[in-house]
């Protein structure tokens, strides 16, 4: 528990088989927690902070404006996309076994804190199920290995696979000050230049950021307590390797090589 009341929850690793502009997307002050469990790492700042602006071509802005739509969608469990995304996210990660519904007690083993994910989703939106999803369908391998936790010695108090992953949604975000009219940082400057030549750019931004808390996680010899320090951690790394002048794609990225189809 931290010192502001917020319970962690965490999985007991058995076995090794297994609106844009709410509270929750506000980008100053203190870290927002999503739902009871883990907390996102969120920039800390005064508003009297001078902050850099950048310039944005036609094409980046148009980009900016396409990735900033897909953020301001809310996950909407009566909606037959999101609902057929979800069914697909698990027929991904668990092909041999069979959903029973929506709602069901099946969704802990992927990691969301009760037997209805989208009252997980309420810190990220529909855009972080498309993200687990991207990463599920074009890096199967590193998924299934971080989901069930095939690598490394872990912790016997392990984080929430799919919690985790809104996460790192919402923390990038954060970082990438992607609500903004234009980039504010460097490293959000950056990113919509390889954003305007991907417009993937992202999920697979997001692919190579799990993989690297994962890889943090392990270094660092963490249990479910130190979520945020590996949170912290893998956000500093992440921004120094976006920062790298050498760097023109996102497949540059040191970080890049974890990642395995």
């Amino acid at each position: 528990m931290d010192d502001r009341g917020g319970s962690f929850v965490a999985v007991r690793r058995i076995s090794q088989g297994i609106e844009r502009g709410n509270t929750c997307h506000s980008t100053s002050g203190s870290a927002a927690w999503l739902g009871r469990g883990l907390s996102c790492v969120c920039a800390q700042r005064r508003e009297s902070d001078a902050r850099p602006s950048f310039d944005l071509t036609p094409a980046q802005e148009e980009c900016l404006q396409r990735l900033q739509s897909r953020i301001d969608v809310a996950y909407d469990s009566s909606t037959l996309e999101h609902q057929e995304a979800l069914r697909a996210l698990w027929h991904t990660a668990f092909p041999e076994e069979e959903l029973c519904g929506l709602i069901s007690e099946q969704w802990k083993e992927m990691g969301w804190q009760g037997k209805d994910p989208s009252t997980d989703f309420r810190g990220g939106g529909f855009i972080s199920l498309e993200n687990l999803l991207f990463f599920a369908r074009n890096f199967p391998k590193s998924f299934q290995d971080l989901l069930r936790k095939r690598e490394g010695d872990r912790s016997m108090w392990e984080y929430p696979f799919a919690v985790a992953g809104v996460n790192i949604t919402f923390m990038l975000i954060q970082m990438l000050d992607l609500e903004a009219v234009k980039p504010r940082t460097f490293v959000g400057a950056t990113f919509l230049k390889f954003l305007s030549e991907n417009e993937h750019a992202f999920d697979l931004l997001y692919c190579i950021t799990f993989k690297l808390m994962d890889h943090q996680w392990l270094a660092m010899r963490a249990s479910y307590m130190d979520f945020n320090a590996v949170m912290k951690s893998t956000r500093r790394q992440l921004e120094s390797e976006l920062l790298l002048e050498e760097i023109t794609r996102l497949e540059e990225l040191p970080s890049y090589k974890l990642l395995t189809r």
